[in-house]
């Protein structure tokens, strides 16, 4: 099966694997894959991810995170800027997601960060995905 919005891909695999109380999920590995992930981890809505398997196909082992009572830290998840319609916004449009409970990750020049670094930055961007 050809994805043809593989970020969107990732995000539902994330989001069944923690409904299914699972410990990790795989997903095909890419750059920008990995920096979503590195974001995620550095909020703390994953324990981690590490990249497997040869040279030539590389895979994304992510480890979910769950609190004490074994609920999932990602409560949603949702992508903003699909193939077809591209969501891009500016530094000084970038507000709080649901209050400052959640983030959005966006795509900038200097890199893929957080709603709040972004700011802090004065950078907009491709807002990517929302998390809480």
């Amino acid at each position: 099966m050809s994805w043809s919005d593989v970020i969107a891909d990732m995000l539902v695999r994330i989001k069944n694997a923690q409904a299914a109380g699972y410990e990790e999920a795989s997903i095909p590995n890419s750059r920008f894959k990995q920096e979503i992930l590195r974001v995620m981890k550095k909020e703390g809505f994953i324990e981690d991810f590490i990249v497997e398997g040869s040279a030539t196909k590389k895979t994304i082992k992510i480890f979910l995170k769950y609190g004490a009572d074994r609920k999932p830290f990602i409560r949603g998840i949702s992508r903003e800027s699909k193939a077809g319609v591209r969501k891009y916004i500016a530094a000084r449009d970038l507000k709080p997601v649901l209050g400052g409970i959640g983030i959005a990750v966006i795509s900038t020049s200097k890199g893929v960060m957080t709603d709040k670094e972004a700011k802090k930055n004065n950078l907009g961007g491709e807002v990517i995905c929302k998390i809480w």
